[in-house]
């Protein structure tokens, strides 16, 4: 399994962290909040309930880092506890649903386009990332801007694998189509 230097680190802080190390419990948390602060204000639609979910989401997690087995599934593990506390303060406010929905996720920033197309797609693809719903903007952020893998994806999101791959695929295509559309227009 090839993994890289940062999840090393971050196995290491879990471990540190496991055995009463508060150095290495801050560190993750330096690490990790800014991370876990743009997914729960992605899920929630609002910054000021994003640092109250992550908050919460934090004592969680100090609370049951001894009981993780697996130090490299601190990331989807982290992501997991967010998510939930995100969607449960969203189904508590459903009668604020259509604000939520209206002010979800900050604009995800085009990737780097290749030296070939230059600056000739980034306009077109923040276009089309903007007409996707919420949930989706969500799923590219965790695959492209967070890096995650599938895998990490499904067990944060609690979804099954095979999920997880076709809606990258459908949002693949979705995007492609809304690009095209723009060129065509």
């Amino acid at each position: 399994m090839d993994r890289e230097p940062e999840q090393i680190a971050d196995e290491w802080l879990v471990l540190s962290a496991q055995s009463g190390s508060t150095t290495a419990m801050e560190a993750l948390v330096r690490r990790w909040q800014p991370r876990l602060l743009a997914h729960a204000r992605q899920v929630t639609g609002r910054t000021d309930v994003a640092a109250d979910v992550v908050q919460e989401a934090w004592l969680a997690i100090m609370r049951s880092l001894e009981k993780l087995r697996d130090p490299a599934a601190f990331r989807s593990w982290a992501y997991r506890i967010v998510h939930a506390r995100a969607v449960d303060w969203v189904r508590k406010n459903r009668r604020q649903r259509d604000l939520v929905d209206d002010k979800a996720a900050e604009e995800i920033p085009a990737p780097p386009a290749s030296p070939h197309d230059a600056h000739d797609r980034q306009p077109a693809l923040a276009a089309a990332i903007e007409k996707l719903d919420a949930a989706q903007r969500l799923l590219l952020r965790m695959f492209y801007l967070e890096r995650m893998r599938v895998r990490e994806i499904a067990a944060a999101l609690g979804m099954p694998i095979g999920t997880v791959k076709y809606q990258l695929f459908q949002l693949r295509q979705e995007l492609k189509s809304l690009i095209e559309g723009e060129e065509d227009g």
